[in-house]
C-alpha cells in the first residue's frame, strides 16, 4: 500500500475542491520502529503548518476498536486542518517541506490519508 500521494492523487484531489477549508485524516500503521522517525516527522512539521495555516487538531495512538472491520490495525489518527486544499498542496510541493518527507516515508507500513468536508454544524 502506498503511504504518500502521486503527482496525480494531488492533481485529483485540487480537481474535486468544493472550496472552504479541509480536515485531512491520517490513519497511520508503523513499521516496527517507525514511531521515533515519525515523531521526528512530526515536530518538524509545525513552521510548515504555519506557513500554509494548518493545525493539528488531534493526533494520538488507536486503542480499542469498538467496532471496526476484521484485521483492523491502524496505531495511530492525525487529523488536521487546512484553510483550503490549495494550502495542502502548496505546503507538500514546498521543497523545504519535501526534505522532511522521508521521515514519514520511512515510519510508515501502511497510510489512509483522506480529505474530509467540515459539516455546517
Amino acid at each position: 500500500m502506498a503511504v504518500d500521494p502521486t503527482g496525480a492523487d494531488l492533481k485529483r484531489f485540487l480537481a474535486e475542491d468544493p472550496g472552504g477549508p479541509v480536515v485531512m485524516l491520517n490513519l497511520l500503521q508503523f513499521r516496527e520502529d517507525g514511531v521515533a522517525s515519525y515523531r521526528e516527522y512530526t515536530t518538524r512539521i509545525g513552521p510548515f503548518l504555519d506557513r500554509v495555516g494548518g493545525e493539528v487538531v488531534y493526533a494520538g495512538d488507536l486503542a480499542t476498536a469498538l467496532v471496526a472491520p476484521e484485521g483492523w490495525a491502524w496505531d495511530a489518527v492525525l487529523l488536521v486542518r487546512y484553510p483550503s486544499r490549495a494550502a495542502f498542496s502548496q505546503m507538500v510541493a514546498d521543497p523545504e517541506y519535501q526534505q522532511i518527507t522521508g521521515l514519514r516515508t520511512a515510519a510508515l507500513d501502511e497510510a489512509v490519508l483522506q480529505a474530509g468536508l467540515p459539516w455546517p454544524i
